[in-house]
């Protein structure tokens, strides 16, 4: 069991220990800067709806956001179980946030095994809110929990009965009018309502998703509205609820804003390219989890300039985008770990044809089929060397949900310019994270310059212009007649060739077109002192706990900074005198040092591995320790 004791809800108000940082303005309400709430229950008991519901009445509130999803990683574990629980984390503050948080300030646990799997990370004097009516002996059994323990120090402290009279008063004029299949909303919104009155959360969004949802179903509308009002008026007068909490407005720049997904991201920056470059998207993919979301997304869209695919497998998936680039159009595939494994011949056919195309890899915990739904880095490796041959490409990371939209832009630049396959690395966690992020005017977005070769009497297929990229010549264009394939190319004509010198200088020419690359990268900047003890240097996902971890140990004094790669290969130019800058360089990774070893390797520095596999993110404490341990073996 845990080492400390949450505070439960029916606790009477002089047993509530304020947040540190809290100020408390009167007898009910508590001040806080930030609050991490986690739901969690059965996959089927609508977890995931409930979290993102209240993510849209916080960011609706005013409050900065981030959240994280967590799936089972079977697709149906057994009901009551461990393996089973799914949950939803929701981060939000006053204050500007890049992490889903570290300690939980309250937890709703539908079960006894989201109670076992969850009530360690309860902050001390956290808030528990469970489902008596759950709490039995079988479903007791089933999550391995002593009963005397659940009995004493963990009893379950809020019945989701709530009181004698709130069933029938929040369910009149609505379930008994409904089919039986469609009452599982109502269990849902039962979920949600003492969240929304705990932290002061506004109803409306969550009942315009009501009207919205549920357009042809009046007595759905009503049913469900009753609920999520009777809950409410609950938590106002319930001697249960003792108190509640106030998170400030955070005070954000102009714009208008959007509660965004790191799927989402993605998938408006791609229709966005298509819409800058004003080339036809063919998107190919399988179906392959955490990248399908993708698939569902675009195909959702039906933009008439985007073509979906829904491919027998990850080797299809590739062919086609692959075939896309070649006949003109700008060819998208997303993948995970085992897909990118199947891709890598085809991936290699485009490096050697010098095809633009894009490859968006959503990194999950492996090898094989590992955790599908747990979130890794573990392909870096993979996306730079995973080819035979030498077969150099440009590969690009994001940093956090939103961040995709920026990358997937920068990543078809790069593709078109320099004529060349790019990947795009993110992850389980971003892709099922979000955050607010202020959507751009187009005016903003920046223009993606297209030159497709022309009739010429001249033309030479692999005649390279200043970037060394060869021509996209689009096939039926008269005059542009052309070879191409996996075989090697003659320098100029693209004839077949197996002249040995012609092989060598053709594979140096497409390294330095990817070296060349680095010449319009901007310098890696870092957050804190220019030179010192210790940089802090992530890639990725890890960005947002690296962060925070970093602020926290400058305001206790200590020397540190931080840096974040978005380019990964080829690196910044400025990235080997950056990390000769300071005495030790910290490299957190979600994997077991991949890119440590690429900056040992490339810059002959002590970097020092910072490695979770655990298919979690980094907590900022486990990064924030590590740097406080650095630090203080020098004294």
């Amino acid at each position: 069991m845990a080492s400390h004791e949450p505070r439960l809800a029916k606790s009477p108000p002089s047993a509530a220990v304020p947040h540190p940082t809290a100020t408390k303005t009167n007898g009910t309400v508590e001040e806080r800067d930030a609050v991490t709430i986690r739901f969690a229950g059965d996959a089927g008991d609508g977890m995931q709806l409930v979290g993102e519901q209240f993510t849209t009445a916080s960011a609706i509130h005013g409050n900065t956001v981030c959240t994280i999803p967590d799936h089972p990683a079977e697709i149906r574990a057994p009901a009551g179980t461990l393996a089973g629980v799914s949950g939803f984390q929701v981060h939000f503050s006053k204050h500007a946030i890049a992490t889903p948080g570290d300690r939980l300030s309250a937890l709703v646990a539908m079960n006894p095994a989201a109670l076992q799997a969850n009530v360690r990370d309860l902050e001390a004097n956290g808030i528990l809110i469970a489902n008596s009516d759950t709490f039995v002996k079988d479903e007791l059994d089933k999550a391995g929990y002593p009963r005397q323990s659940v009995a004493g120090r963990h009893a379950p402290c809020l019945s989701r009965r709530w009181r004698a009279d709130e069933p029938a008063q929040s369910r009149s004029g609505g379930p008994d009018k409904l089919e039986p299949a469609r009452g599982g909303t109502l269990q849902e919104l039962l979920r949600t309502r003492p969240g929304l009155w705990l932290f002061e959360r506004p109803l409306e969004p969550t009942l315009r998703w009501i009207r919205d949802t549920y357009a042809k179903n009046p007595a759905m509308i009503e049913a469900n509205t009753r609920t999520l009002h009777a809950g409410y008026r609950f938590g106002e007068t319930s001697p249960a609820m003792p108190l509640h909490y106030r998170v400030a407005k955070a005070e954000i720049p102009g714009g208008r804003y959007r509660k965004i997904s790191g799927a989402e991201a993605l998938t408006l920056g791609l229709l966005a390219a298509a819409h800058q470059t004003m080339l036809p998207l063919v998107f190919a993919s399988f179906p392959l989890a955490p990248a399908n979301e993708l698939l569902h997304q675009l195909f959702e869209h039906k933009q008439p300039n985007v073509k979906v695919i829904q491919a027998e497998d990850d080797l299809a998936a590739i062919s086609l985008a692959v075939g896309a680039a070649f006949g003109g159009a700008l060819g998208v595939t997303a993948t995970t770990g085992p897909g990118l494994t199947l891709q890598s011949e085809s991936l290699g056919l485009a490096v050697m044809s010098e095809l633009p195309c894009i490859v968006i890899d959503v990194q999950r915990a492996g090898p094989s089929a590992g955790m599908p739904s747990k979130t890794e880095q573990a392909d870096l490796l993979q996306s730079l060397h995973g080819r035979n041959g030498e077969s150099p490409l440009i590969v690009l990371a994001v940093a956090t949900p939103s961040d995709g939209f920026a990358v997937v832009l920068e990543a078809t630049r790069l593709a078109i310019r320099y004529m060349t396959p790019v990947v795009v690395l993110t992850d389980a966690y971003l892709a099922q994270s979000a955050e607010p992020w202020r959507v751009p005017t187009l005016a903003e977005v920046p223009v993606i310059e297209v030159r497709q070769a022309i009739t010429s009497e001249a033309f030479l297929p692999y005649q390279r212009d200043d970037h060394l990229a060869r021509p996209w010549a689009v096939p039926g264009t008269p005059g542009l007649e052309h070879r191409t394939g996996g075989l090697e190319k003659e320098e100029l004509t693209g004839n077949v060739s197996y002249d040995p010198t012609n092989h060598e200088k053709m594979s140096a020419m497409r390294a330095r077109k990817i070296a060349l690359v680095a010449d319009e990268i901007p310098p890696l900047t870092v957050q804190g002192p220019t030179q010192g003890e210790l940089l802090v240097l992530g890639w990725g996902s890890t960005y947002g706990a690296i962060k925070a971890a970093v602020e926290l140990c400058q305001r206790k004094g200590l020397s540190v900074a931080a840096a974040h790669l978005r380019h990964l290969h080829p690196l910044p130019k400025n990235v080997g005198n950056m990390l000769k800058d300071y005495r030790k360089v910290l490299v957190p990774e979600l994997n077991a040092g991949q890119l440590c070893q690429i900056l040992r390797a490339a810059f002959l520095v002590d970097a020092i591995s910072l490695s979770k596999m655990q298919g979690q993110p980094f907590l900022v404490s486990e990064i924030e320790q590590k740097i406080e341990a650095l630090l203080h073996t020098d004294e």
